[in-house]
């Protein structure tokens, strides 16, 4: 559960929506749903998610699934780095990823499971097949297989409901994001190891490069957000809730109307120097959707030239050192 570990000045707090508002709920409660999802995503960049279809049991047993394989040998694990590399699948050692313009390396290690096609479909040459540790942890690609698919619902239809204030179709986003390459990060940041570079932090500030971060509450604490008065907030969800931010992808479209938010994961507070585990589904367009101002935030001009979702994420891709 994320708690909080000093309550801001301000005292403001990241808002809390109901899903099935949206989905099954009446004309009214979708119409407020949407309403406080904009609001919500474009005041503080994040908003949590209660009344979901993902399972809490399914996210209970992948967390157990996660301590597991993270106490493996890391000969073992090793073993599980892709070939193609850029570590869009399979493991990624401790202290490889850095945020985008630091000089010192993040404290974590972590999984990519992505989405797979069927041979000579037009997305393959972008899709590298996933890997799995069937010899070691077999329960491991049936669960994260079946949380990829939740997630990827659940964000589907806040893609979705973001159309509307928007100004766009209904399905515009939809289209965009079906077989697109999202990505589910399997996170382990272990216990600070002794003499580490005192400037290093589970994750150092930064943004998502993607439209919007689904995470479900993580088993420890240490999110936080960069509120829009530069004060740093605490986020605070109950287990089984998602918590939900817009990337860079949803900033460029949307010419910054929904700022990508800047976070951080930061080190333990108060001596307890545990391991903490974390799931964020990173929700991507497909490979050739170009990432064009929307018309209805253009106001005095589009701040950035059109590219396409796969140059773009390559670009991001070598500035945080996954990528040469």
């Amino acid at each position: 559960m994320q708690t909080t570990t000093q309550a801001p000045s301000t005292l403001r707090k990241v808002p809390t929506l109901s899903l099935a508002a949206y989905t099954h709920g009446t004309q009214d409660e979708k119409v407020k749903f949407i309403e406080q999802l904009f609001t919500g995503i474009k005041d503080y960049g994040f908003i949590i998610l209660k009344d979901h279809d993902v399972p809490a049991e399914l996210l209970a047993e992948a967390y157990q699934i996660l301590e597991k394989f993270y106490k493996l040998p890391e000969k073992q694990k090793l073993s599980y780095i892709s070939e193609r590399g850029g570590g869009q699948r399979g493991y990624t050692a401790f202290g490889k990823e850095h945020a985008k313009g630091a000089e010192v390396k993040d404290l974590k290690e972590f999984w990519h499971v992505g989405r797979e096609v069927e041979p000579g479909h037009e997305f393959e040459k972008y899709y590298p097949p996933n890997i799995w540790p069937d010899d070691s942890v077999p329960e491991f690609r049936p669960v994260f297989e079946k949380l990829f698919n939740q997630l990827e619902k659940a964000g589907i239809q806040m893609m979705e409901a973001l159309s509307y204030p928007l100004g766009v179709e209904k399905d515009f986003f939809t289209n965009m994001v079906v077989e697109g390459n999202s990505i589910l990060r399997l996170l382990h940041y272990p216990p600070i190891p002794e003499g580490v570079d005192p400037r290093c932090v589970r994750a150092a500030a930064h943004e998502d490069i993607n439209f919007i971060t689904i995470l479900p509450a993580a088993t420890t604490s240490g999110l936080q957000l960069k509120d829009r008065d530069g004060t740093w907030l605490d986020i605070e969800s109950d287990y089984g809730t998602l918590i939900v931010d817009a990337g860079d992808m949803l900033a460029r479209i949307t010419n910054d109307v929904i700022p990508s938010t800047t976070h951080r994961v930061i080190n333990p507070q108060d001596g307890k120097n545990t391991s903490r585990y974390s799931m964020p589904f990173f929700m991507h367009p497909h490979p050739e959707a170009v990432l064009s101002c929307l018309e209805s935030c253009k106001g005095s001009g589009a701040k950035y030239a059109d590219i396409s979702s796969h140059e773009f994420l390559m670009q991001r891709l070598r500035e945080i050192g996954l990528v040469k």
